[in-house]
């Protein structure tokens, strides 16, 4: 790995390669992949471009037999976002959905092939889908989803703090920060990953109070309440928070060689026995006036926040440290530093100046390059020094990780990283204390193992042990519809003792103590909902049950699926639209077709007869933007009285984390908030309200809290779902938070094997607030122009800007220039759907 060539390739990077191969050696686990992007660019090493890297290699021939030949641990390269290119992370996230599908075509693939070989012809699906990092989060969040498999997010580091701290040093505006880092969108994926998480990892409990806090998603004190409300077997009414667990990160150690003799007691027996010193040993001493003197290791790259130029200042600025001590700086690898990040370079540019201004010349060394495998070697150096690195004394900040580290190793000083002086006491502390020095070291190499990698995936695993087994549903027959929480063995007595903790869940949006307890809010509701829930229970009963056989033939012979998507800025219109599509595709290939809207099944069925278009003419029909799925029938459904047949795993595939009629409470008193402040605008519409879809119309679009504000309520109270503005904002949908229209092509596509490369998305210029959702993938998309312009106006008071997600310059996408036929057929011919 080339470990600090920019921001992108730091720590993180190397902890997620060292976990994959660690879980890979674990007994109990047979396979780990590591899913990254494929990147053939001239400017990196050539191995990013393998599609395929075991990170476990097998030492005999016995061990595969033992486990299978498909076991270990692999990092699996996809190819995603434009050919030939690195790409620095901020500029990724129009091509998630590209990485989500060309993953889940992994998946799915490995699961035939490991059922082949370990599962007696039955797909072996994932156990867990571990996200790491924002973008990471935000494709977990939609695998899990796709495949209803639990899932695991590890930040490493947030978006809501990176914010915080480059708005308090004042150089750029909160809109110049967002067009930089697109630190907005990365807060978004941030709270996607707490409302699909099952478990967030983190490596400190400073992480979870001082940072997860300031989402919206997660708050530690309704956690703890939501918590004790299982243990004792009350009631959530649809609340849940991800379980929040501590995992110190782990650490290989197979290459440490403790050094017991100083460098003069060294040089000495290297004369009797000499050895070859490690090249990178005198890369970096050709720096030093006297490289005898111990050395003061800092290993990290130029980022602001790392703070190496503090800490050269304080080296610069204290003469008896600059007596006692050398200072190393491995600060990734540059060839040339106007070829580097602005960020680092300017970094680096600033430390080059303080060594000039403190005239540190022969004290500070910072070669230019090195590798990954010489780190245990620089390590070493430092150790041979005498110095503060690799297991001994170390001088940290007080904030965040270190501290739970010094706990349990008690190897060194903390100090405020932004106390120049404090840093200077304590290295020159240590460096001339030989007795705190010897103590320190001691201390750290007693209970560093605690630390290894073995010990983390132990935890680990048992974490996701606890976790109820999801799969994809149609393949058991012992799934059911309830949907609970694991009560995990784990939980501290300190979570559930105080049960008199208030917390009141206010409709302004802010998260507040109050008179109003969760308990007493939560328990009112219980008496009422009784009823309501045995009259919606009667649509969750299950139709004749699917099977899969005519209709996942007649799916997989259709060469395209034609999926109509179109937000029309009058209903009406959508008939116009289907007409037009049909009669493009005519006869000249097997094409299929679904209906993907907003729109409820009864009104579909409405549509489909006043343009005078049978049912049977389309495959499925993604209705409630999201949250039903059906099919159509030669006879009419009993719960509906219409010729639709619902998919009722697709129901329970969507019931994760749905918040049931407690949601729908919560729902209504906020319509009611905002009524009693502007009137009656916002009213509950039950026609086209279903068991996965919560429905209301608006009045005046103009009057309710546009759709970020009203996700940021329904995320402060621990509701999790998905919030859409339809039709130019005069409805709304609330659908659960696996469901989306976009995830149910990917249901479709696990369920029926309906490739998604063959999917025809046709949209609108604009729609409703899931319209991003709809582009992207590798499905091919036309924008049909002049449609859905109307709903410009629901995009401009969002988080991030849309074309900070758009793929505008995706070759899978092409502009209609109206809805004609000849329009239509054009731009299909350009796509190679439809021959010239």
């Amino acid at each position: 790995m080339e470990l600090g060539r920019d921001s992108d390739t730091g720590g993180q990077v190397k902890y997620v390669v060292e976990l994959a191969r660690a879980l890979g050696t674990m007994p109990g686990v047979y396979r780990v992949d590591l899913l990254t992007r494929q990147v053939s660019a001239p400017d990196v090493d050539w191995s990013y471009a393998e599609p395929t890297e075991m990170l476990t290699p097998r030492t005999t021939e016995n061990s595969m037999q033992e486990l299978g030949e498909s076991s270990g641990a692999y990092i699996i390269r996809i190819p995603f976002g434009p050919k030939d290119n690195y790409m620095p992370k901020e500029l990724l996230w129009p091509h998630i959905p590209e990485f989500v599908d060309c993953a889940l075509s992994h998946i799915q693939q490995m699961s035939k092939v490991l059922g082949e070989q370990i599962g007696g012809g039955k797909p072996v699906w994932p156990v867990a889908i571990h996200g790491h990092y924002a973008d990471a989060g935000d494709s977990a969040a939609l695998l899990s989803g796709a495949l209803n498999v639990p899932m695991l997010f590890t930040g490493h580091s947030l978006g809501m703090d990176k914010l915080e701290q480059i708005l308090k040093q004042g150089r750029q505006s909160r809109e110049e920060i967002n067009t930089t880092y697109k630190i907005m969108r990365r807060i978004e994926a941030e709270e996607l990953s707490l409302d699909a998480s099952e478990i967030v990892i983190t490596s400190t409990r400073q992480e979870i109070e001082e940072q997860w806090r300031l989402y919206d998603g997660f708050d530690p004190v309704l956690e703890r309440k939501l918590r004790a409300r299982i243990k004792r077997g009350v009631n959530c009414h649809g609340r849940f928070m991800p379980r929040m667990v501590v995992i110190p990160p782990g650490m290989e150690f197979h290459h440490i060689v403790p050094h017991d003799g100083d460098m003069d007691g060294d040089m000495e027996r290297n004369e009797e026995n000499p050895t070859p010193d490690p090249p990178i040993w005198s890369e970096v001493m050709r720096f030093f006036t006297n490289p005898r003197k111990p050395m003061i290791l800092a290993l990290a790259r130029p980022d602001p926040k790392k703070n190496i130029t503090t800490l050269v200042k304080a080296f610069g600025e204290c003469r008896p440290l600059r007596e006692f001590a050398n200072l190393t700086l491995i600060m990734g690898n540059r060839d040339n530093i106007d070829e580097m990040s602005g960020t680092n370079a300017t970094v680096l540019l600033s430390i080059l100046k303080l060594i000039d201004k403190y005239d540190l010349y022969g004290q500070v060394a910072y070669p230019k390059h090195h590798k990954q495998y010489e780190v245990p070697d620089i390590y070493g150096l430092a150790a041979k020094t005498k110095a503060a690195a690799y297991g001994l004394p170390i001088v940290a900040t007080k904030n965040g990780g270190p501290v739970d580290i010094h706990k349990v190793l008690d190897n060194g000083v903390l100090v405020d990283p932004h106390d120049q002086q404090s840093i200077a006491d304590a290295l020159l502390k240590l460096v001339s204390d030989k007795q705190l020095w010897a103590r320190c070291r001691q201390n750290g190499l007693k209970n560093i193992h605690q630390f290894s990698w073995p010990e983390h995936c132990k935890t680990y695993l048992s974490r996701i042990a606890m976790c109820k087994p999801r799969q994809p549903q149609w393949q058991r027959s012992d799934i059911g519809f309830e949907n609970s929480e694991p009560n995990s063995p784990g939980d501290s007595l300190r979570d559930i003792k105080d049960l008199s903790l208030n917390l009141k869940l206010s409709l302004d949006g802010e998260k507040s103590e109050g008179t109003g307890t969760l308990d007493s809010y939560l328990d009112s509701i219980d008496r009422k909902s009784n009823l309501e829930n045995a009259k919606k229970a009667s649509l969750m009963e299950k139709p004749d049950q699917i099977v899969g056989g005519g209709r996942n033939l007649a799916m997989r012979m259709r060469k395209y699926i034609f999926v109509i998507s179109v937000d029309c800025d009058f209903i009406s219109d959508i008939p116009k639209i289907m007409k037009t599509v049909m009669d493009v595709a005519g006869k000249e290939i097997p094409v299929g077709f679904i209906l993907s809207t907003s729109l409820s099944i009864s009104e579909v069925h409405s549509l489909l007869v006043s343009g005078g278009i049978s049912p049977l003419d389309f495959d499925a029909f993604i209705c409630n933007s999201g949250g039903e799925l059906y099919y159509p029938s030669t006879s009419l459904e009993d719960s509906t009285g219409l010729p639709f047949m619902v998919d009722s795993d697709y129901q329970s595939h969507i019931e994760y984390r749905w918040g049931g009629e407690g949601l729908r409470k919560t729902l209504v008193r906020w319509a009611t908030s905002v009524n009693d402040k502007n009137g009656e605008i916002v009213l509950e519409d039950e026609s086209r309200t279903s068991v996965h879809c919560y429905a209301f119309n608006v009045k005046d679009p103009e009057l309710v809290p546009p759709i970020k504000e009203l996700r940021k309520l329904m995320r402060i109270q621990a509701l999790r779902c998905n919030v859409i503005y339809c039709h130019n904002g005069t409805r709304l949908n609330v659908i659960p938070v696996l469901a989306s229209r976009a995830q149910a092509l990917r249901y479709l596509y696990i369920r029926w094997g309906m490739e998604l490369s063959n999917f025809i998305v046709f949209v609108g210029e604009c729609g409703d607030t899931d319209y991003e959702a709809l582009l992207g993938g590798v499905r091919k998309t036309v924008v049909v122009k002049g449609i859905g312009n109307g709903a410009l106006k629901l995009h401009s008071n969002r988080s991030y800007p849309l074309q900070h997600v758009l793929p505008t310059d995706s070759p899978n996408i092409l502009q209609a220039e109206g809805c004609s036929t000849e329009e239509i057929r054009s731009s299909l011919q350009k796509l190679k759907v439809i021959k010239e």
